[in-house]
């Protein structure tokens, strides 16, 4: 009870309600963007790892109504390569990040959004022979930068993009990487004494609107509009990240 009176009691809690549900929304009709949405709005308000700790513990919960029919629908024969890349990236981009201060990691995060848009919106894309090796490749990026920046997605989202796979496939396995990605985080954050009471509380109360906007997304979400979704995904995107650099502050 003192750790659920400690987070409804967390300054500036009705700003990170708000960035949890366009975060989830944004989850729900595009499959990712959850961290590149919340993490520079976090960042503003909580510590690095406080940030990480309410992502992971709200991303636990926020999709799980869509993670049945994203299980049916991704490619799950890459998920095991993925999350053992990821294994192995995590814990060195979780040291990384214990290593610099707060407004470096608000930089990263803000920076790293703004290249991967930068990279989707100039449609650059992997264009060599896709090899088990590889995607072990990228789940390993995809760990280091989890630990560092909290944003495990972009090496995964700009190599599905490569993919023959329709969009339902892409969609639908980068959910299932992120969830499983955040559950590997939480392990690794737990064993390293990372993880703040406090923190956890306050995401799984973050989780509430989390998950209205991921059912929100996922209700509004029509593959024949495709192109429309990832439009409004990248503005969002891009003024959360904007908004969070520190030197706008």
């Amino acid at each position: 009870m003192q750790a659920l009176g400690a987070a409804l009691a967390t300054e500036g809690l009705g700003l990170l309600a708000a960035a949890a549900f366009v975060a989830g929304l944004v989850r729900g009709f595009s499959g990712f963007g959850t961290a590149m949405v919340y993490l520079p709005v976090a960042g503003q308000v909580l510590s690095p790892f406080a940030a990480l700790t309410t992502l992971i513990a709200m991303d636990l919960i926020g999709p799980l109504p869509n993670i049945p029919r994203a299980l049916r629908e991704g490619a799950r024969g890459d998920l095991l390569w993925l999350l053992a890349g990821t294994g192995l990236g995590l814990p060195l981009g979780v040291w990384a990040l214990s290593q610099v201060a707060p407004e470096i990691f608000r930089y990263g995060v803000s920076l790293v959004a703004l290249a991967l848009l930068v990279i989707l919106i100039a449609g650059l894309r992997y264009r060599g022979r896709v090899t088990r090796a590889l995607v072990g490749a990228t789940g390993t990026l995809s760990g280091l930068l989890a630990g560092s920046v909290g944003l495990p997605g972009p090496p995964v989202i700009l190599f599905y993009m490569a993919s023959p796979h329709p969009a339902r496939v892409i969609r639908a396995t980068i959910m299932v990487f992120l969830l499983a990605s955040d559950v590997l985080m939480l392990g690794v954050l737990g064993l390293k004494g990372l993880l703040a009471a406090q923190a956890v509380v306050l995401g799984l109360v973050l989780a509430l609107p989390y998950m209205a906007g991921n059912v929100a997304g996922a209700a509004i979400f029509r593959p024949g509009a495709e192109r429309l979704y990832r439009a409004v995904a990248h503005a969002i995107i891009a003024a959360s990240a904007i908004a969070g650099l520190p030197i706008l502050d």
